[in-house]
Order: structure tokens, then C-alpha cells, then sequence
């Protein structure tokens, strides 16, 4: 079988920069995406037009919610489709010998001009069975695309996820920041999970090259190895520190931090003993290199008896000069008490040298939070401004993944049902269109589906809203405000306007905005209200016709 060379090009499509990670290219992928693909050439039908939804079945992590991510590197994925020489050298060795020369030609000749994609915004709050992504084109390309796409939007999803949820329970008030570069599976696992993190509400990350990739803030100290480096004051060789102001210079800041902590030690309002000499001397040393930025990681020895009031005695010194100290972190204990007797301390220290707004000074806690630790946090009381999370919220460790599927719903605008005897796995069949519909409170109230060329939903209209599959599930919606949610985020050849891709700090922004819109009954932790998604009536008695159609008939014997 032969083919004409492909009258597809590069320069029908827009400039878009290539994936993040460079190994995302076409041979991440599936063997059977090739042999498929080969077996439509074969058959003389890689032409022909389909459509393919990817969508997911159930809410991650007990919840009620997803947050859609990952449309960004899909659009760059397919934005620069190509595969090389040795991408294709490659696919001849790995496919059968029987497999026909003009297949490998008609791969040199491919890239994704002809295909379309319609999304849901990136950021936005999304739920099972509504399709994240409508992907149409040759089928045998758009094969191609399923495995990519999946891995993309499948851990994006998960994780951005992960950290909204993270946010919820914390509270708008508190500083988030991700901790988890050094637990993540591997680079990529790390880089985009301080993507997905800072999109999903976290406000810095530990990851500098997460901070140059995408501009995230970045935010870091020392760690205990820095403390416990020291063994006394005397390895301080280079002692002077200039005022804030530059006008004076204190020729030893050591003796000016030691006389702070006798201070303290002498005050009966504080009632503190000796403190761990190489403690303050490390302490000392990081406020010379760092003056305005000191913040102390306090618990390697003690926290109350030593590591804040060495703390203390170092940032009344700077203050002294005209600085201000960050604050502190706890990363050990029981956060929720050394908190709270850190800020006891702190507020002691204010009242007892009148230092304005020492009492106010932040507490930053880490050691493998999660979702349950911070949740326990705020129910026993605590003084802790920031939190530092990592392992549990990188390796999303309460579910492994997000469980996204890729299924064939047209071709030849011919409907394509997939059936199985669990319900859940049965596929919403034909090109769709979904929408949005909102109460006169401003929450959304349901997602609905339609075929694509039924009227769209509109606002005051009475519409009937039906679970795909359970006959009984309906209800009226009276809409207030009606969102469509797929849009044109790659037209490929249909010359149909394209969507720009927001920035990641407009995702952010999206994400947390749509959050905030949810109803408060959807969002809580423990048994929270799902969240209905319908199909129209037109839609849902073709879903059934077809069912019956494709679906075998037994015989009892």
C-alpha cells in the first residue's frame, strides 16, 4: 500500500514553544498507539475522521472535585508533532519486519495540523464523565496523541488537585509553600509537581529550577546540617555588620548578639536558662551572610529552652541595626504546643524590650505535613503562619493516580458507544458540547452535556437535567448564568479562532477563583455532596438507543 506524501506543514500551524520536559516527544508512548496506528494504514482507513474524549471516572482523594492541568503541555506537545529519522528507524525495528515501507513514509509526512482540540480552561474546577479535552482528526494521528495527552493532564490534574485541597484546609490566611523536590519521583515528578502545587494555590516553592522554568517565588533557609555545622562562637572570624541604613557599622555583631541574650537570660519575664552555644553561633553567622532575610530553623537542639531564644537574641540584635528577622521554623515535635510557647516568647520579647511587632514574628512548620496533620492543627489550637509540605503532596500519596481514559466517541460521524458491564465504564457516545449551569445563589448547580448541534442551554430556560444512566435521577434547572466549558485551543485546519493560552499565574488565579465559587457542601473533607453531571434529554435516549443496538442479545437454553 502506498500513500501520497502528507499535505500537512509545519507553517499552517502557530509558533508554540516545545514541552517542558524534552522527553516528552511522540515516542512517549504506547507500543500498541503504533501498531494501531499501522493497522489503520494498513486497512486503508488512518484518514478517517474521529473524535476522541478524554475525561476521567471518579473525584481523586475521597473528594468531590477535580482541577483540570496540563492543557499547556498538551498544546506544546502537539504544536511540535514531528517525529525524526531516528524516531522513525527506531519504530522500523521496534514494529514486525512484515510491516510495509510506505507506512514509515506516510509517519515522516505527519504532525498534528489536521487535528483539533476543544478544552476546558486550564485551573478550572472539573468532574467525572464531562470531557476535559475533545481531540478530532485522522484517526491514525490522533492514536497517537491518546497515550501523551493521558500522561500529561493524568498527574497535572492529580497534584494541582492535591494542593487545592491543601489550601482548603489551611485557610486562605496562611503562606503554602511546596518542600517536595527531594521526595518527588524523579525530575519531572519534581518540577511539575512545584508547577502543579503553585497552580493549585501554594504561594513559593524550594525548586530554583521550578523557579526559573515558570517563575514560581521561590523561598528557602537552612537545614540542620548549617546548625549543627558550628561548634562555638569563636569560628565567626568576620564579625562587622553594617546598620540597614548603612550609616553605622557594628564592628562585632557576635558580642552585640551575646549581649541580647544575656538580656533575655537576666529578664524574670522570660525565664530562660543557658542555651546551646554552636546553635546561636550558627544562628549568628546565617544573620551575617542573611540580614534581611534571617529566618531559623529552631529545633535541633531544643526549641523553647534553646533554639528560640537564641533565635531571639539574633534578630533583637539585627533589629538593633535597623533590620527585621524573618522568623522561624519548626520542622519536629508537636507543632501545634511549640508553636504556641514560640509565640508566647515572642510576645514576652516585645513586651518586655518594647520591640513593635515582635509578638508577630512568623512561624513556619514542616515534617511530612498533610491534609490530616493540618486539618488536626487547626482543631488543636496553633500559632504556625507558613507551612512547608512536601512528600505527601508531591507523590500524591493518598491516591497513586487520577485514573484519565481516551475513548472513541465518532468516526466517519458515525457515534462510537464503549460498554461494559460496569456502569461507571460506559462512554457518553457522539461529539458533545458541555455547559455550566449557575443558581440564583451564583454556585454552579450541574454540569450538563448535549450532542453538539442540540441549542445551546439558556439562562431562565427550564431545563431538564438527566443522569446519563439511571432512568430515576433527573431534576428542572432553571439557569441564572449558563458557561460553556470546551473551547477551540487548537483549530488544526478548521481555521475556527483559537484560545491563547493563559499565563500560569492566570491559571493560579482561575483555579482559585473557581474554587472559592464552589458550594461550601462540595468542598469539605468529610462526606461532601457530589456534584451532579447530566446529560440533556436528547443525549440521553440516544445514549440507550445505541446501547441497545450495540449491546448483544443472550439466549436462554
Amino acid at each position: 500500500m502506498k500513500d501520497k506524501p502528507e499535505s500537512n506543514s509545519h507553517s499552517k500551524v502557530p509558533a508554540v514553544p516545545g514541552p517542558t520536559n524534552p522527553m516528552v516527544t511522540p515516542l512517549l508512548n504506547d507500543l500498541y498507539q503504533f501498531t494501531m496506528s499501522y493497522a489503520y494504514w494498513r486497512a486503508g482507513k488512518h484518514q478517517e475522521h474521529a473524535v476522541f474524549d478524554l475525561y476521567f471516572r471518579k473525584n481523586p482523594f475521597g473528594g468531590e472535585y477535580t482541577v483540570f492541568a496540563g492543557l499547556d503541555e498538551c498544546i506544546r506537545f502537539i504544536a511540535n508533532f514531528k517525529l525524526t529519522e531516528d524516531d522513525i528507524c527506531f519504530i522500523r525495528k521496534t514494529l514486525p519486519p512484515s510491516c510495509e515501507d510506505g507506512f514509515f513514509e506516510y509517519l515522516r509526512g505527519i504532525d498534528c495540523s489536521d487535528v483539533e482540540v476543544h478544552a476546558i480552561t486550564e485551573g478550572s474546577v472539573v468532574f467525572p464523565k464531562v470531557p476535559l479535552l475533545r481531540i478530532e482528526g485522522p484517526v491514525a494521528v490522533v492514536q497517537l496523541l491518546e497515550t501523551p495527552f493521558v500522561n500529561l493532564v493524568n498527574y497535572a490534574s492529580l497534584v494541582t488537585t492535591n494542593a487545592a485541597r491543601h489550601r482548603f484546609v489551611a485557610g486562605k490566611s496562611k503562606l503554602l509553600l511546596e518542600f517536595g523536590l527531594r521526595r518527588a519521583q524523579g525530575p519531572d515528578g519534581g518540577i511539575g509537581a512545584s508547577k502543579y502545587c503553585y497552580m493549585g494555590g501554594f504561594d513559593a516553592t524550594s525548586n530554583v529550577a521550578a523557579g526559573k522554568l515558570f517563575g514560581i517565588p521561590l523561598r528557602g533557609t537552612h537545614s540542620h546540617a548549617f546548625v549543627s555545622s558550628f561548634m562555638s562562637p569563636e569560628e565567626i572570624v568576620h564579625t562587622p555588620l553594617c546598620s540597614f541604613d548603612g550609616s553605622t557599622t557594628c564592628e562585632d555583631f557576635v558580642a552585640l548578639v551575646q549581649s541580647w541574650l544575656e538580656k533575655i537570660q537576666r529578664s524574670k519575664l522570660l525565664s530562660v536558662g543557658d542555651t546551646n552555644q554552636s546553635e546561636l553561633a550558627a544562628f549568628t553567622s546565617y544573620a551575617l551572610a542573611f540580614p534581611n532575610d534571617f529566618l531559623a530553623l529552631v529545633d535541633t537542639y531544643d526549641v523553647a529552652r534553646s533554639g528560640v531564644p537564641n533565635f531571639c537574641a539574633v534578630a533583637l540584635a539585627l533589629h538593633e541595626l535597623g533590620y527585621k528577622a524573618a522568623g522561624i521554623r519548626l520542622d519536629s515535635g508537636d507543632l501545634a504546643y511549640l508553636s504556641g510557647e514560640a509565640r508566647k516568647i515572642f510576645c514576652q520579647v516585645e513586651k518586655e524590650f518594647k520591640v513593635a511587632g515582635f509578638g508577630k514574628m512568623t512561624i513556619t512548620a514542616s515534617n511530612d505535613l498533610n491534609e490530616e496533620t493540618l486539618e488536626a492543627l487547626n482543631k488543636q489550637g496553633h500559632e504556625v503562619d507558613t507551612f512547608g509540605i512536601g512528600t505527601y503532596l508531591v507523590t500524591c500519596y493518598a491516591q497513586a493516580a487520577l485514573g484519565c481514559v481516551f475513548k472513541l466517541v465518532e468516526i466517519k460521524n458515525q457515534p462510537r458507544i464503549k460498554l461494559s458491564e460496569d456502569v461507571s465504564k460506559v462512554s457518553i457516545p457522539c461529539k458533545k458540547r458541555s455547559y455550566r449551569l449557575y443558581g440564583k445563589e451564583g454556585y454552579p448547580l450541574v454540569d450538563i452535556i448535549t450532542g453538539e448541534n442540540e441549542p445551546s442551554p439558556k439562562v431562565g430556560e427550564r431545563i431538564l437535567c438527566r443522569h446519563p444512566f439511571i432512568e430515576s435521577k433527573r431534576a428542572y434547572v432553571v439557569p441564572q448564568h449558563v458557561e460553556e466549558l470546551l473551547k477551540c485551543y487548537w483549530p488544526g485546519a478548521s481555521g475556527k479562532p483559537r484560545e491563547e493560552l493563559p499565563s500560569l499565574g492566570d491559571i493560579r488565579d482561575r483555579c482559585i477563583k473557581q474554587l472559592e465559587q464552589m458550594r461550601p457542601d462540595h468542598m469539605r473533607k468529610l462526606n461532601p455532596t457530589p456534584y451532579k453531571v447530566s446529560v440533556s434529554t436528547r443525549l440521553y435516549e440516544f445514549i440507550h438507543s445505541l446501547w441497545l443496538n450495540e449491546a448483544p442479545v443472550g439466549e436462554l437454553q
